[in-house]
């Protein structure tokens, strides 16, 4: 746990800035989450490419600094999103990629104190065994963790939702990658990434998850379902399951990762209530 989860008690409530308003400037997203009054942020990879000039980093870091907001999470390099590409963690040929953006990621680490980088596995491929694709994303986890874990970060696995070719979809697919990476005296700097809403989605038994790994989970994201909206717009006991976490001892962010293109996309949850609650 990073030392600013620690000392807010881990109540601290993040706004996911790449789902919402992502056709904004991202200084203009940063301004819009402070004025709403939330004190923290997270991001999928900001850049086009995995390895972006100096000058674009420079640029994005610049943007968090002057904010006055918190980075607690940020995605690796994951590909082509759009195009359906969801990480090139067990892609071999892909190698360059993953390290280079590991690397910039360190980078944005030790200068904005970021420490959850979430390390999309990677869809299925025709052109290689699953097996293989699995040896693969092992290897490569136990490469790339150290370089994240120099100024204290962690890795972290996600299941996702929303791809059928993407074969990690339960908390226990995301655990049983995190062991074979942490077995045989590997890095130990390497988590689960609870995402409520693609747990629901996909199945899972979330009260289960919770009970079994969330005192452990590196990072909590949440939406609501259906439709990926904010809180309070689907189904989901989604307080329940936060005060739940906060039970088994969970002690990190909360973030707030949901899809929404109006105007005013903040103005849909009641951020303090969430703030209390997170």
């Amino acid at each position: 746990m990073d030392d600013e989860a620690q000392d807010a008690g881990g109540r601290t409530l993040a706004v996911n800035c790449s789902l919402l308003m992502k056709d904004l400037p991202v200084a203009e997203r940063l301004e819009r989450v402070r004025d709403a009054g939330a004190t923290a942020v997270e991001f999928w990879w900001p850049f086009p490419t995995a390895d972006p000039d100096p000058v674009e980093v420079d640029a994005f870091a610049t943007a968090i600094e002057t904010s006055g907001l918190d980075l607690v999470g940020l995605n690796l390099f994951a590909g082509d999103m759009a195009g359906g590409d969801r990480g090139v963690l067990s892609w071999p040929g892909r190698e360059d990629e993953l390290r280079a953006s590991a690397e910039v990621a360190r980078i944005l680490g030790r200068r904005l104190g970021v420490r959850r980088f979430n390390t999309l596995y990677g869809n299925r491929s025709d052109a290689f065994d699953p097996a293989v694709q699995d040896a693969h994303a092992d290897r490569m986890l136990r490469e790339i963790a150290p370089v994240l874990g120099q100024d204290g970060g962690i890795a972290m696995i996600e299941p996702v939702s929303g791809a059928e070719a993407y074969p990690v979809r339960t908390a226990a697919d995301a655990a049983a990658v995190v062991a074979r990476a942490r077995g045989s005296a590997g890095p130990t700097n390497v988590g689960i990434l609870l995402d409520l809403y693609h747990l629901a989605v996909n199945g899972d038994d979330v009260v289960a998850a919770i009970e079994r790994f969330g005192a452990d989970a590196a990072h909590v994201q949440l939406a609501d379902a259906p439709g990926r909206g904010a809180p309070g717009t689907g189904d989901l006991p989604l307080v329940d399951w936060v005060r739940r976490l906060r039970d088994v001892g969970y002690t990190g962010h909360v973030a707030l990762e949901y899809a929404d293109t109006s105007h005013d996309p903040l103005s849909l949850v009641d951020l303090d209530a969430w703030k209390d609650l997170a």
